[in-house]
């Protein structure tokens, strides 16, 4: 998956010497938490609705509105804006762009092509709409999770076994960070599969068959209301 793919391309923009008032009222006409900020054309930096909040003066102080509005024109958003500019490439992965989110614990990033000019803006928001979607949960209820060896063809044994009982994959995700050494845990989403009885449970002989092959570490079903 790449981050082209996902990210929001018609994006509004902050100039730099904009004020933080400007930037308020671009976010809510817009619906977004996410503005970048250009300076001649050239992307800079970006802010967020909460960079906006801290820069506002507290509801506790003794001004009145025309005061806080006054403020609100003079604070520049060059002086809130982090120094710190974290950006991605449209053809990188959105694994990618999430991870470099945990790393500096940021919600957004630019989006910017070879030459450095800005091709869009990618969110957390982005990154869980397409986690949701290739997970498959929106086609599938049932999801079951497997401690598998760590060796070729281990993962295809156990999809061979759903087949055989009229499944099909319909997401699939596998990870090592909480597995064994010489193991891996993999999370399938099935559909279509004929053990199932009105209570919507795999019946045991499906599941004895694959805990032949391996370790069965949960069976659930989601239901998305």
């Amino acid at each position: 998956m790449l981050v082209q793919d996902w990210m929001t391309s018609i994006v509004a923009t902050i100039e730099d010497d904009d004020s933080i008032m400007k930037a308020s009222k671009l976010m809510k006409q817009n619906r977004i938490q996410h503005l970048p900020v250009l300076k001649e054309g050239r992307l800079v930096g970006i802010i967020s609705d909460r960079d906006l909040k801290e820069a506002q003066p507290s509801k506790a102080t003794s001004l009145d509105i025309h005061e806080l509005y006054y403020l609100m024109e003079e604070i520049k958003i060059k002086s809130i804006r982090s120094s710190q500019l974290i950006t991605i490439a449209p053809e990188a992965t959105l694994e990618k762009a999430a991870a470099l989110m945990q790393k500096y614990n940021i919600s957004a990033l630019p989006v910017v092509d070879a030459k450095g000019e800005l091709q869009g803006i990618i969110t957390k928001g982005d990154v869980f709409r397409a986690f949701v979607d290739i997970s498959g949960i929106h086609h599938s209820e049932l999801q079951m999770g497997f401690e598998v060896d760590d060796r070729p063809g281990s993962i295809g044994e156990v999809a061979n076994i759903v087949r055989t009982h009229g499944g099909r994959i319909v997401g699939i995700f596998t990870e090592y960070g909480r597995a064994p050494a010489g193991f891996r845990h993999v999370y399938i989403r099935v559909k279509g599969v004929k053990d199932v009885d009105e209570e919507d449970m795999v019946k045991d002989f499906m599941v004895e068959e694959i805990k032949r092959k391996c370790k069965l570490l949960y069976r659930c079903h989601d239901r998305v209301d």
